[in-house]
Protein backbone atom coordinates (compact mmCIF):
# COMPACT_ATOMS: atom_id res chain seq x y z
CA UNK A 1 0.00 0.00 0.00
CA UNK A 2 2.79 2.36 0.93
CA UNK A 3 4.61 1.43 -2.25
CA UNK A 4 1.56 2.26 -4.37
CA UNK A 5 1.16 5.59 -2.64
CA UNK A 6 4.82 6.38 -3.23
CA UNK A 7 4.45 5.44 -6.90
CA UNK A 8 1.42 7.72 -7.30
CA UNK A 9 3.33 10.55 -5.65
CA UNK A 10 6.29 10.13 -8.00
CA UNK A 11 3.99 10.06 -11.03
CA UNK A 12 2.12 13.16 -9.83
CA UNK A 13 5.41 15.02 -9.35
CA UNK A 14 6.55 14.06 -12.84
CA UNK A 15 3.24 15.21 -14.32
CA UNK A 16 3.46 18.47 -12.36
CA UNK A 17 6.99 19.10 -13.63
CA UNK A 18 5.83 18.48 -17.19
CA UNK A 19 2.93 20.87 -16.73
CA UNK A 20 5.23 23.53 -15.25
CA UNK A 21 7.69 23.00 -18.12
CA UNK A 22 4.90 23.27 -20.67
CA UNK A 23 3.51 26.44 -19.11
CA UNK A 24 7.00 27.98 -18.96
CA UNK A 25 7.65 27.18 -22.61
CA UNK A 26 4.26 28.54 -23.59
CA UNK A 27 4.90 31.77 -21.67
CA UNK A 28 8.31 32.17 -23.32
CA UNK A 29 6.88 31.55 -26.77
CA UNK A 30 3.98 33.92 -26.09
CA UNK A 31 6.39 36.59 -24.80
CA UNK A 32 8.62 36.21 -27.84
CA UNK A 33 5.63 36.38 -30.15
CA UNK A 34 4.30 39.40 -28.31
CA UNK A 35 7.67 41.11 -28.58
CA UNK A 36 7.89 40.32 -32.29
CA UNK A 37 4.34 41.51 -32.84
CA UNK A 38 5.19 44.72 -31.01
CA UNK A 39 8.26 45.26 -33.21
CA UNK A 40 6.18 44.65 -36.33
CA UNK A 41 3.50 47.08 -35.14
CA UNK A 42 6.10 49.77 -34.45
CA UNK A 43 7.68 49.25 -37.88
CA UNK A 44 4.29 49.52 -39.58
CA UNK A 45 3.54 52.69 -37.63
CA UNK A 46 6.87 54.28 -38.61
CA UNK A 47 6.39 53.40 -42.28
CA UNK A 48 2.83 54.69 -42.14
CA UNK A 49 3.87 58.00 -40.57
CA UNK A 50 6.72 58.44 -43.04
CA UNK A 51 4.40 57.70 -45.93
CA UNK A 52 1.83 60.14 -44.55
CA UNK A 53 4.45 62.86 -44.17
CA UNK A 54 5.69 62.32 -47.70
CA UNK A 55 2.14 62.48 -49.03
CA UNK A 56 1.49 65.76 -47.20
CA UNK A 57 4.68 67.20 -48.66
CA UNK A 58 3.79 66.09 -52.19
CA UNK A 59 0.37 67.72 -51.88
CA UNK A 60 1.65 71.09 -50.64
CA UNK A 61 0.75 74.04 -52.87
CA UNK A 62 2.62 77.34 -52.72
CA UNK A 63 0.67 80.46 -53.66
CA UNK A 64 2.00 83.56 -55.41
CA UNK A 65 -0.30 86.57 -54.99
CA UNK A 66 0.32 89.07 -57.78
CA UNK A 67 -1.42 92.01 -59.43
CA UNK A 68 -2.93 92.64 -62.82
CA UNK A 69 -0.58 94.97 -64.62
CA UNK A 70 3.23 95.17 -64.66
CA UNK A 71 3.67 92.67 -61.80
CA UNK A 72 1.98 89.93 -63.85
CA UNK A 73 3.27 91.26 -67.16
CA UNK A 74 6.87 90.67 -66.11
CA UNK A 75 6.21 87.14 -64.89
CA UNK A 76 3.86 86.10 -67.70
CA UNK A 77 6.26 83.50 -69.12
CA UNK A 78 6.63 82.01 -65.62
CA UNK A 79 2.84 82.07 -65.18
CA UNK A 80 2.40 80.24 -68.48
CA UNK A 81 4.98 77.63 -67.51
CA UNK A 82 3.36 77.00 -64.11
CA UNK A 83 -0.20 76.87 -65.43
CA UNK A 84 0.81 74.55 -68.28
CA UNK A 85 2.41 72.03 -65.90
CA UNK A 86 0.14 69.36 -64.42
CA UNK A 87 2.71 68.60 -61.70
CA UNK A 88 3.41 72.16 -60.55
CA UNK A 89 3.07 72.83 -56.82
CA UNK A 90 2.91 76.59 -57.39
CA UNK A 91 -0.37 78.45 -57.88
CA UNK A 92 -0.47 82.02 -59.20
CA UNK A 93 -3.38 84.19 -58.07
CA UNK A 94 -3.84 87.43 -60.06
CA UNK A 95 -5.64 90.20 -58.17
CA UNK A 96 -6.86 93.70 -59.05
CA UNK A 97 -5.69 95.84 -56.13
CA UNK A 98 -2.70 95.84 -53.70
CA UNK A 99 -5.00 95.69 -50.68
CA UNK A 100 -6.18 92.27 -51.87
CA UNK A 101 -2.59 91.04 -51.89
CA UNK A 102 -2.05 92.50 -48.43
CA UNK A 103 -5.17 90.68 -47.18
CA UNK A 104 -3.75 87.36 -48.37
CA UNK A 105 -0.53 88.16 -46.53
CA UNK A 106 -2.47 89.04 -43.38
CA UNK A 107 -4.41 85.78 -43.36
CA UNK A 108 -1.33 83.73 -44.28
CA UNK A 109 -2.59 82.40 -47.62
CA UNK A 110 0.15 84.10 -49.69
CA UNK A 111 3.52 82.34 -49.64
CA UNK A 112 4.94 84.81 -52.15
CA UNK A 113 3.50 88.27 -52.78
CA UNK A 114 3.97 91.15 -55.21
CA UNK A 115 2.84 94.61 -54.12
CA UNK A 116 4.09 98.23 -53.96
CA UNK A 117 7.43 98.53 -52.16
CA UNK A 118 6.00 101.07 -49.72
CA UNK A 119 3.23 98.65 -48.78
CA UNK A 120 5.82 95.88 -48.41
CA UNK A 121 7.62 98.08 -45.87
CA UNK A 122 4.36 98.61 -43.97
CA UNK A 123 3.65 94.88 -43.88
CA UNK A 124 7.17 94.17 -42.61
CA UNK A 125 7.14 96.95 -40.00
CA UNK A 126 3.80 95.70 -38.69
CA UNK A 127 5.53 92.47 -37.71
CA UNK A 128 4.42 90.21 -40.53
CA UNK A 129 7.01 87.55 -41.35
CA UNK A 130 7.91 88.38 -44.95
CA UNK A 131 11.19 89.38 -46.60
CA UNK A 132 12.01 91.30 -49.77
CA UNK A 133 13.51 89.07 -52.48
CA UNK A 134 13.65 91.46 -55.41
CA UNK A 135 12.36 94.49 -57.30
CA UNK A 136 10.60 93.40 -60.52
CA UNK A 137 9.04 96.71 -61.66
CA UNK A 138 10.72 100.12 -61.82
CA UNK A 139 8.11 102.84 -61.95
CA UNK A 140 4.89 102.84 -63.96
CA UNK A 141 3.18 106.11 -63.02
CA UNK A 142 2.58 109.06 -65.31
CA UNK A 143 0.50 112.20 -65.59
CA UNK A 144 -1.99 112.06 -68.45
CA UNK A 145 -4.27 114.77 -69.72
CA UNK A 146 -6.05 116.54 -72.53
CA UNK A 147 -4.31 119.89 -71.94
CA UNK A 148 -1.80 120.16 -74.78
CA UNK A 149 -0.22 123.37 -73.43
CA UNK A 150 1.51 121.80 -70.40
CA UNK A 151 5.23 121.22 -70.90
CA UNK A 152 6.64 122.41 -67.54
CA UNK A 153 5.70 121.51 -63.98
CA UNK A 154 5.11 125.17 -63.23
CA UNK A 155 2.29 125.14 -65.77
CA UNK A 156 0.32 122.86 -63.43
CA UNK A 157 -0.26 125.76 -61.04
CA UNK A 158 -3.94 126.56 -60.69
CA UNK A 159 -4.97 123.21 -62.21
CA UNK A 160 -7.15 120.45 -60.76
CA UNK A 161 -5.33 117.12 -60.87
CA UNK A 162 -6.97 113.80 -60.03
CA UNK A 163 -4.86 111.34 -58.05
CA UNK A 164 -5.77 107.83 -56.88
CA UNK A 165 -4.94 106.18 -53.54
CA UNK A 166 -4.78 109.14 -51.16
CA UNK A 167 -1.77 108.92 -48.87
CA UNK A 168 -0.30 105.98 -50.79
CA UNK A 169 2.52 105.68 -53.34
CA UNK A 170 0.93 107.56 -56.31
CA UNK A 171 -0.17 110.45 -54.09
CA UNK A 172 3.08 110.86 -52.14
CA UNK A 173 5.25 110.45 -55.24
CA UNK A 174 3.27 113.10 -57.12
CA UNK A 175 3.54 115.49 -54.18
CA UNK A 176 7.29 114.87 -53.97
CA UNK A 177 7.77 115.64 -57.67
CA UNK A 178 5.63 118.78 -57.40
CA UNK A 179 7.76 120.05 -54.51
CA UNK A 180 11.01 119.24 -56.30
CA UNK A 181 9.79 121.25 -59.28
CA UNK A 182 8.76 124.29 -57.26
CA UNK A 183 5.03 123.60 -57.04
CA UNK A 184 3.33 123.48 -53.63
CA UNK A 185 0.86 120.57 -53.65
CA UNK A 186 -1.29 122.15 -50.95
CA UNK A 187 -1.60 125.70 -52.30
CA UNK A 188 -0.56 125.81 -55.97
CA UNK A 189 -2.76 122.99 -57.27
CA UNK A 190 -6.03 121.30 -56.34
CA UNK A 191 -5.50 117.56 -55.81
CA UNK A 192 -8.75 115.64 -56.24
CA UNK A 193 -9.22 112.11 -54.84
CA UNK A 194 -12.68 111.48 -56.29
CA UNK A 195 -11.52 108.30 -58.06
CA UNK A 196 -9.68 106.23 -55.42
CA UNK A 197 -8.62 103.09 -57.33
CA UNK A 198 -6.55 102.48 -60.47
CA UNK A 199 -9.59 101.24 -62.38
CA UNK A 200 -11.82 104.11 -61.22
CA UNK A 201 -9.22 106.61 -62.39
CA UNK A 202 -8.69 104.93 -65.76
CA UNK A 203 -12.43 104.81 -66.44
CA UNK A 204 -12.83 108.47 -65.46
CA UNK A 205 -10.01 109.63 -67.75
CA UNK A 206 -11.29 107.45 -70.60
CA UNK A 207 -14.82 108.85 -70.16
CA UNK A 208 -13.59 112.44 -70.30
CA UNK A 209 -14.46 113.15 -66.66
CA UNK A 210 -10.86 114.02 -65.82
CA UNK A 211 -8.70 116.61 -67.57
CA UNK A 212 -5.49 115.74 -65.70
CA UNK A 213 -4.92 112.47 -63.85
CA UNK A 214 -2.15 110.28 -62.45
CA UNK A 215 -2.31 106.75 -63.85
CA UNK A 216 -0.17 103.61 -63.85
CA UNK A 217 0.59 101.11 -66.58
CA UNK A 218 -1.00 99.30 -68.28
CA UNK A 219 -4.11 101.40 -67.64
CA UNK A 220 -2.35 104.48 -68.99
CA UNK A 221 -1.78 102.67 -72.30
CA UNK A 222 -5.42 101.55 -72.36
CA UNK A 223 -6.61 105.14 -71.97
CA UNK A 224 -4.18 106.40 -74.61
CA UNK A 225 -5.54 103.77 -76.99
CA UNK A 226 -9.18 104.69 -76.33
CA UNK A 227 -8.86 108.47 -76.45
CA UNK A 228 -6.74 110.12 -79.11
CA UNK A 229 -6.91 113.54 -77.42
CA UNK A 230 -5.27 112.27 -74.20
CA UNK A 231 -1.47 112.45 -74.07
CA UNK A 232 1.29 111.48 -71.67
CA UNK A 233 2.51 114.71 -70.04
CA UNK A 234 5.09 113.52 -67.48
CA UNK A 235 6.62 110.06 -67.03
CA UNK A 236 7.25 109.84 -63.28
CA UNK A 237 10.16 107.42 -63.70
CA UNK A 238 12.00 109.94 -65.89
CA UNK A 239 11.15 112.79 -63.55
CA UNK A 240 12.22 110.80 -60.48
CA UNK A 241 15.54 109.93 -62.12
CA UNK A 242 16.20 113.63 -62.77
CA UNK A 243 15.82 114.33 -59.05
CA UNK A 244 17.27 111.19 -57.45
CA UNK A 245 19.70 109.80 -60.01
CA UNK A 246 18.16 106.32 -59.82
CA UNK A 247 14.99 104.61 -61.07
CA UNK A 248 11.92 104.03 -58.91
CA UNK A 249 12.08 100.77 -56.91
CA UNK A 250 8.34 100.60 -57.38
CA UNK A 251 7.24 97.02 -56.76
CA UNK A 252 8.38 94.38 -54.26
CA UNK A 253 8.53 90.60 -54.56
CA UNK A 254 8.15 89.15 -51.05
CA UNK A 255 8.46 85.68 -49.52
CA UNK A 256 7.35 84.27 -46.18
CA UNK A 257 10.28 84.05 -43.77
CA UNK A 258 9.76 80.40 -42.91
CA UNK A 259 9.95 79.47 -46.60
CA UNK A 260 13.04 81.66 -47.04
CA UNK A 261 14.66 79.80 -44.16
CA UNK A 262 13.54 76.23 -44.82
CA UNK A 263 13.15 76.07 -48.60
CA UNK A 264 15.74 78.33 -50.19
CA UNK A 265 15.78 76.15 -53.29
CA UNK A 266 12.14 77.01 -53.96
CA UNK A 267 12.78 80.73 -53.43
CA UNK A 268 15.69 80.63 -55.87
CA UNK A 269 13.68 78.64 -58.39
CA UNK A 270 10.84 81.17 -58.43
CA UNK A 271 13.11 84.23 -58.32
CA UNK A 272 15.20 82.90 -61.22
CA UNK A 273 12.03 82.08 -63.13
CA UNK A 274 10.67 85.59 -62.58
CA UNK A 275 13.97 87.17 -63.67
CA UNK A 276 14.18 85.07 -66.85
CA UNK A 277 10.53 85.78 -67.60
CA UNK A 278 11.08 89.56 -67.42
CA UNK A 279 14.01 89.30 -69.84
CA UNK A 280 11.94 87.15 -72.19
CA UNK A 281 9.01 89.63 -72.15
CA UNK A 282 11.25 92.54 -73.13
CA UNK A 283 12.92 90.50 -75.88
CA UNK A 284 9.72 88.91 -77.22
CA UNK A 285 6.95 91.52 -76.87
CA UNK A 286 4.72 89.94 -79.55
CA UNK A 287 4.66 86.50 -77.94
CA UNK A 288 4.42 88.08 -74.48
CA UNK A 289 1.42 90.15 -75.60
CA UNK A 290 -0.39 86.97 -76.67
CA UNK A 291 0.17 85.40 -73.24
CA UNK A 292 -0.98 88.56 -71.45
CA UNK A 293 -4.27 88.42 -73.34
CA UNK A 294 -4.56 84.64 -72.83
CA UNK A 295 -4.32 84.96 -69.04
CA UNK A 296 -6.47 88.13 -68.96
CA UNK A 297 -3.70 90.32 -67.61
CA UNK A 298 -4.41 92.82 -70.40
CA UNK A 299 -7.48 93.25 -72.62
CA UNK A 300 -5.81 93.10 -76.05
CA UNK A 301 -2.51 92.85 -77.93
CA UNK A 302 -2.38 96.52 -78.87
CA UNK A 303 -2.49 97.67 -75.25
CA UNK A 304 0.09 95.03 -74.31
CA UNK A 305 2.50 96.12 -77.02
CA UNK A 306 2.22 99.75 -75.88
CA UNK A 307 2.48 98.91 -72.18
CA UNK A 308 5.48 96.54 -72.23
CA UNK A 309 8.18 99.17 -72.96
CA UNK A 310 6.55 101.65 -70.55
CA UNK A 311 6.26 99.18 -67.65
CA UNK A 312 10.00 99.15 -66.82
CA UNK A 313 10.16 95.40 -66.26
CA UNK A 314 13.46 94.19 -64.83
CA UNK A 315 13.84 91.75 -61.93
CA UNK A 316 16.77 92.72 -59.68
CA UNK A 317 17.71 90.96 -56.43
CA UNK A 318 17.09 93.17 -53.42
CA UNK A 319 20.43 92.31 -51.81
CA UNK A 320 22.22 93.78 -54.85
CA UNK A 321 20.47 97.17 -54.64
CA UNK A 322 19.90 97.61 -50.92
CA UNK A 323 21.07 101.26 -50.88
CA UNK A 324 18.75 102.09 -53.78
CA UNK A 325 15.80 100.57 -51.95
CA UNK A 326 16.72 102.44 -48.76
CA UNK A 327 16.97 105.74 -50.67
CA UNK A 328 13.59 105.16 -52.29
CA UNK A 329 11.84 104.33 -49.01
CA UNK A 330 13.57 107.20 -47.22
CA UNK A 331 11.95 109.72 -49.58
CA UNK A 332 8.53 108.43 -48.54
CA UNK A 333 9.54 108.23 -44.89
CA UNK A 334 10.55 111.91 -44.97
CA UNK A 335 7.30 112.87 -46.71
CA UNK A 336 5.02 110.74 -44.52
CA UNK A 337 6.43 108.10 -42.11
CA UNK A 338 3.12 106.24 -42.06
CA UNK A 339 3.48 105.24 -45.70
CA UNK A 340 6.36 102.89 -44.79
CA UNK A 341 4.92 101.76 -41.47
CA UNK A 342 6.24 104.53 -39.21
CA UNK A 343 9.93 103.67 -39.52
CA UNK A 344 12.55 102.54 -41.98
CA UNK A 345 12.74 98.72 -42.26
CA UNK A 346 15.71 97.10 -40.52
CA UNK A 347 18.41 94.85 -42.01
CA UNK A 348 16.26 91.72 -41.87
CA UNK A 349 13.86 93.23 -44.42
CA UNK A 350 16.11 92.06 -47.26
CA UNK A 351 16.27 88.35 -48.12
Amino acid sequence: MMFQFFLILVCFKSILNCVILFIGSFVKIFAMRTRYLLYIAIAILIVSCTSSTNNDSSQTTYRIATLKGPSSMGMIKLIDSLKSSSSSKIEVIILNEPIQVRKMMLDGTADFAILPTTMAAIVYNKGMDYQLVGIPVWGTLSLLGTDSTIAQWSQLKGKRIHVMAKGMTPDVMFRFLLLKNGVNPDTDVAIDYSFPTHIDMANAVAAGKVELGVLSEPLASQVLQKRSNVRLIFDFNDEWFKQQGSPIAFTAFMVRKDIAKNNRALVEEIANGYEKSSVWVNQNPDSAADLMVKYEVLPNREVALQAIPRANLKFVRAREIKSQIDDFLNVFYQMNPDIVGGKMPDEDFIY
